[in-house]
């Protein structure tokens, strides 16, 4: 156990930093919507790109992942690799999104596609499928914090109190002044996140003899966890089941996509991009790493999800070390939860009340705000609930927002496709995927859970589209780019 004082310390040292920055952001906005939401179009490769990964690689790295490898063995590196292999897609989805966002002034992803498609009733639908799906997934971000807090000081810091610290920090940075507080905190503790990892997953390697002494344990010891399907988690539907919906993250996440509306120029985007793609490489090596360090020096763990706290409390990792990498899964978490705020606020606030467009900007940012405080309250009271019904949805988020995975494709890539396909696409597909997973009971375990979804939103946006017209007012992205796309030699 870490003493409950210096964790106390470190949450008051991540406190005044990340607030610190976000007093230092608010005095470089300018008062508007797009100033609020994405920055202003003004950031560069490197801040993008941290912000990008600290938003994507959240608590689930060091709690679920590393999990999910002293559980599962070897299969939870294949799964996060398949995750890492879909960003990918941005090398070709984020040249559009930056060239549509800055031609025609989109602050959310569900403007950008309503529009494409003529129709408000897209952006709409689309803003509350994503928001039926991002909330109970904010909500995990919370518990992630209670896990982790709790466990290292031996339930000395509460579940509410963790709790508490969590709304509080993610409420006061988004609140303060939007995108530029959240991009910034994120861009320096991203950065403490990553350095600290390799610190602990060092000392944790060298306790067993380095890496030549961590191989020789588990194939003596753990065998089955260095073969595949491993000791029973994993089996190829397992892995499909997980691996499929986590392919197109960078796509069906608006927190993430959001973040291609915020660079400056496209030397900035492929900054972005290689700095994503390398931090994400090496924090997933420090995640399967840190998952078998834990089965070998804390074996015999129930709950698997606190393999982090246990071997953070377990005398190998120095507590100077510890403390670091408290404060690096504290932010991760901090960060995925507000941007999941900030983005849902944008949403409603450009999707709902104005229909997109610029509108009235002060009206927009106070609405967005609300939304802002309305989405953590709720993270933090279900997360104090424990209910039932938010473990299940988040479980099937990944699976749900699959739904807007065909409508964004089409945007770019199928100028036939209509605004009554859209929507039949992503109402339809919701409603299997809530049908499967809360009537019916089909486990997120089980691949006809994202297969049968993909499928039928896929088939329906391509077959209502092919039975409708297109709306007069439809913008027609692909020709509209076309030029650009070539001038900066885009795939």
């Amino acid at each position: 156990m870490i003493a409950t004082g210096y964790v106390w310390a470190v949450i008051v040292l991540f406190a005044v930093a990340g607030c610190a920055i976000a007093l230092r952001a608010a005095r470089a906005n300018s008062g508007t919507a797009g100033d609020y939401y994405i920055g202003g179009r003004s950031f560069g490769g490197v801040v993008a790109g941290l912000s990008y990964a600290a938003t994507t690689y959240s608590a689930f790295m060091l709690v679920v992942l590393t999990g999910l490898t002293y559980r599962g063995g070897i299969g939870a590196l294949g799964f996060e690799l398949i995750y890492f292999a879909g960003l990918a897609l941005l090398v070709v989805f984020a040249p559009r999104f930056w060239l549509v966002g800055r031609r025609w002034g989109f602050i959310s992803p569900a403007e950008m596609v309503g529009a494409r498609y003529g129709s408000r009733g897209v952006a709409r639908l689309m803003a509350a499928v994503s928001l039926l799906f991002l909330l109970p997934y904010g909500t995990t971000q919370m518990a992630g914090i209670g896990l982790l807090l709790s466990g290292v000081t031996g339930g000395d810091i509460s579940l509410f109190q963790a709790v508490v610290i969590g709304s509080g920090l993610a409420m006061f940075w988004a609140l303060m002044a939007g995108l530029r507080s959240v991009a910034w905190t994120d861009a320096a503790l991203s950065l403490v996140m990553l350095g600290s990892g390799v610190l602990a997953v060092g000392f944790a390697v060298s306790a067993l003899g380095g890496p030549a002494g961590l191989w020789s344990d588990l194939r003596a010891e753990n065998g089955a966890h260095l073969s595949v399907p491993g000791p029973g988690l994993w089996s190829l539907p397992t892995f499909l089941a997980l691996a499929f919906p986590w392919f197109f993250f960078a796509l069906s996440n608006p927190q993430v996509s959001q973040r291609l509306f915020i660079l400056r120029d496209f030397r900035a985007m492929r900054l972005m991009i290689l700095w994503v793609l390398g931090f994400g490489f090496v924090f997933t090596l420090i995640a399967v790493i840190w998952g078998f360090a834990a089965l070998r020096l804390v074996p015999g763990l129930d709950n698997t999800s606190l393999a982090t706290p246990a071997l953070l409390t377990s005398g190998v990792i120095p507590v100077p070390i510890a403390l670091l990498l408290i404060l690096g899964i504290l932010s991760a978490a901090v960060s995925t939860l507000d941007s999941i705020a900030l983005t849902v606020g944008a949403m409603v606030a450009r999707d709902f009340l104005s229909g997109g467009g610029d509108g009235n900007d002060r009206r927009q940012i106070l609405a967005g705000r609300a939304v802002i405080v309305a989405v953590i309250l709720f993270a933090g009271y279900f997360a104090l609930q424990q209910a039932q019904i938010v473990d299940q949805l988040a479980a099937l988020s990944a699976a749900g927002l699959l739904v807007t995975v065909p409508p964004i494709v089409g945007a770019f890539f199928w100028a036939r496709g209509t605004a009554a396909g859209a929507m039949a696409g992503i109402a339809g597909g919701a409603a299997l995927a809530i049908w499967l997973a809360i009537f019916l009971g089909v486990s997120v375990f089980d691949p006809v859970l994202p297969f049968s979804v993909a499928a039928v939103s896929t088939g329906l946006f391509v077959g209502v589209s092919l039975l409708t017209r297109p709306r007069p007012g439809a913008l027609d992205f692909r020709a509209e780019i076309a030029p650009e796309l070539r001038r900066h030699r885009a795939f």
